[in-house]
């Protein structure tokens, strides 16, 4: 079953293939002014319909935050894949705090989804405002 993730105006369409195996809400200091709840998957597995105006934010690159530029909305990012290194917490799962992936993760807003059953989606909270 496929989701279609959907930004305000329609100009970002991106198709995810399931629901997503997990799901985090981050509190850092971009996350947390955006509001979004990112769905993981990995890179091949999203299909973009339409990213008409699609804008993309980063300060060193590394993170890459991707917007409608028409409306604003929050639609997907492409990151390495911390939590492939660091627990929820921030916590280095091998005992490195300098630890950096090298593996990528795309991620989407599941706020974009219309009628998203969220009692399926188990949401982690992410302490990204003290460890990233």
């Amino acid at each position: 079953m496929s989701l279609t993730a959907t930004c305000h105006c329609g100009d970002t369409r991106i198709i995810l293939p399931h629901l997503p195996h997990s799901a985090g809400q981050c509190n850092c200091s971009f996350c947390a002014r955006t509001g979004a709840v990112w769905g993981y998957f990995s890179p091949g597995e999203l299909q973009f319909a339409s990213i008409e105006g699609d804008r993309m934010y980063s300060v060193t690159g590394m993170n890459q935050h991707h917007f409608c530029g028409r409306c604003g909305m929050q639609t997907w990012g492409d990151s390495p894949d911390w939590s492939s290194m660091y627990n929820a917490d921030g916590t280095p799962k091998n005992g490195d705090p300098t630890a950096v992936p090298t593996e990528r993760i795309l991620a989407v807003n599941l706020r974009l989804i219309d009628d998203l059953d969220w009692s399926a989606v188990k949401v982690e909270q992410m302490d990204g405002r003290n460890n990233w």
